[in-house]
């Protein structure tokens, strides 16, 4: 059994970790390198940072921070927000990056998953889904950081993206971003009954118990969380230790 991995995230904008509620109201954390060295030293799994007005503002992504970054932490890198070319792409991976992120610009033209897993290898090439939920309870993706609504179902959208060749898939619920209620459990579980890649649950962790349900009844393959973690109100040894103890597979350092 492969084991599942606890994944902090780094939402980046100006250079600055920043956390919001829903996508909004966001307000300063910490210093990037600092707080990604500091998980990488307290057992996460990975890292994942998000430029997330880079879009937004058709800007390049921030990748003097993904270089530092990638000489101080110890376990893999992803990195997304602004990727909108193949070579975008290169830059990332060349900056360190082991796996890039990609949601607007594969929405506004799916051929990049096909060209990057073509390029680089679909173990590199994440495809990152905002879905929000609307009033007839299906799920929804939306682009440029939960702004534009694009009409399309996220479960469709993974499927394609899995076929174009997507190593992986994170989905980001906008419904539960920040709420700490716990993660959609059910769109994940159906994401990740209809694709064969891994998916990332992203979106709502609150407690330990929330990790524990995304990862065993939303069939998770990893759980993403931030706020949770800068404020250091789930340590992260405890929390894998408390995973392991209700049957969840997952690498302890300590």
């Amino acid at each position: 059994m492969l084991a599942k991995r606890i994944v902090p995230c780094l939402d980046v904008n100006k250079g600055r970790v920043v956390k919001g509620q829903k996508f909004e109201n966001i307000v300063d954390v910490a210093d990037p390198v600092e707080l990604a060295k500091r998980y990488s030293e307290l057992g996460a799994d990975e890292i994942v940072y998000y430029d997330i007005t880079a879009s937004n503002e058709a800007r390049d992504i921030f990748i003097d921070v993904v270089e530092i970054t990638a000489k101080e932490v110890r376990v893999p890198l992803t990195v997304g927000g602004g990727i909108r070319t193949i070579e975008d792409f290169r830059k990332v991976l060349n900056a360190g990056a082991d796996k890039v992120s990609v949601n607007s610009a594969a929405v506004a033209d799916p051929q990049i998953i096909k060209k990057a897993a073509e390029k680089f290898g679909s173990q590199c090439v994440v495809l990152s889904i905002d879905a929000k939920q609307d009033e007839n309870g299906k799920w929804m993706v939306y682009t440029n950081g939960g702004r534009k609504a694009t009409g399309m179902d996220a479960v469709a959208w993974a499927k394609e993206g899995e076929k174009l060749g997507a190593g992986e898939i994170v989905l980001n619920a906008i419904n539960t971003d920040g709420v700490r209620t716990g993660y959609s459990l059910n769109i994940t579980k159906e994401i990740a009954e209809n694709v064969k890649v891994p998916v990332v649950a992203s979106g709502g962790a609150g407690v330990a118990e929330h990790f524990l349900e995304i990862l065993q009844e939303g069939k998770a393959d990893a759980a993403l969380a931030a706020s949770v973690f800068h404020y250091n109100e789930i340590e992260m040894s405890s929390l894998k230790n408390y995973l392991f103890e209700n049957g969840v597979e997952v690498r302890r350092t300590v």
